[in-house]
């Protein structure tokens, strides 16, 4: 197998991986909270505290798939193409 043949089964596998995490599970961690739906700080004894709510997945500490949020907007834009 040539390696321009191994690159692309490679890609198309990585691809197809990433395809289907995104249908079974569409939203993953916040990056920023790291899920946790809010930031930690410490108090002055040196103890975690909760912070402030994240305000990039609204305290949730999920954000939806970049690859979901392409499928969900060409499909949006399908629907509303082909709609009378």
């Amino acid at each position: 197998m040539t390696p321009i043949l191994l690159a692309v089964a490679c890609l198309i596998a990585v691809t197809l991986g990433y395809g289907w995490l995104c249908a079974a599970s569409p939203f993953g961690d916040c990056r920023k909270c790291r899920g946790m739906g809010h930031a930690l700080k410490h108090d002055r004894k040196g103890r975690l505290k909760r912070g402030k709510d994240c305000r990039r997945c609204h305290a949730t500490g999920k954000r939806i798939r970049v690859g979901r949020w392409l499928y969900n907007r060409a499909a949006r834009i399908h629907r509303a193409g082909t709609t009378d």
